[in-house]
């Protein structure tokens, strides 16, 4: 008898994505692999970070991942660093526009931990909060609750998810490589329908010089477990052993 897949929770945020149709035999036995080294790692609670490059492929990968764990019979919540950004109504108190100023401003990582990151690393809690702030309509769902059983796998996606505030949760950390370049086609194309003409310039002179600060201040790809070329998304390619 085969295992009985489990329950995959997603976040109520209606910033998410759909998860994507499989690519290529090449992608899914990347990701299959993917799936057997983190349930490798242990029985109990697991925390998972995927970080990258914006449009790098974080969100699709962390959704294709959930399948296949859950398929394994563990229970997985989904989440992403973007609903746990600051409200847009208090951007008048501080600098979110700029690069630095949405390294330093843009993401909320009192309440990341608070809701999501310390009850998941807690054996003892029972629920967890899967987003803070839907970035897109600025509602909360930040009393929304899902459970946490003792084998929940945790799979959070976002930039800048090795910061020292939160790098010491995780228990298996994805860094997904593309060059600069090609993350500022891909997130301008992507961001076309909110951003118009100012996509390219958003991409360029915010996230990608956020991005460089990081690689900068924090140098978080010596730390990962591994690193994936994720630039051809039908062909991705293990980096490190």
């Amino acid at each position: 008898m085969g295992l009985q897949r489990a329950s995959v929770h997603h976040s109520a945020s209606t910033w998410r994505q759909p998860a994507p149709s499989a690519a290529s035999p090449e992608r899914s036995a990347l990701v299959e692999s993917m799936a057997k080294r983190i349930l490798d790692v242990g029985p109990g609670r697991l925390l998972v970070g995927i970080d990258g490059f914006t449009a790098s492929g974080k969100t699709s990968f962390g959704h294709e991942l959930a399948e296949r764990i859950s398929a394994a019979g563990r229970p997985v919540l989904r989440a992403t660093l973007d609903d746990f950004k600051r409200p847009w109504k208090d951007r008048h108190l501080y600098d979110r526009e700029s690069g630095e100023g949405y390294y330093r401003n843009a993401y909320d990582y009192d309440e990341l931990k608070r809701l999501l990151l310390d009850p998941c690393g807690t054996p003892e809690a029972t629920s967890a909060v899967l987003c803070s702030i839907d970035p897109l309509t600025q509602q909360s769902h930040a009393a929304e609750t899902t459970a946490l059983a003792p084998d929940t796998v945790l799979i959070v996606d976002g930039v800048f998810a090795f910061r020292p505030e939160i790098n010491r949760y995780w228990d298996f950390r994805v860094w997904l490589h593309v060059d600069a370049e090609l993350s500022v086609r891909r997130g301008a194309d992507r961001d076309q329908d909110w951003a118009g003409s100012e996509a390219e310039s958003i991409h360029r002179n915010r996230y990608l010089v956020a991005e460089g600060i990081y690689l900068q201040e924090v140098d978080p790809v010596p730390m990962v477990d591994v690193i994936i070329d994720n630039s051809t998304f039908a062909s991705p390619r293990i980096l490190t052993p």
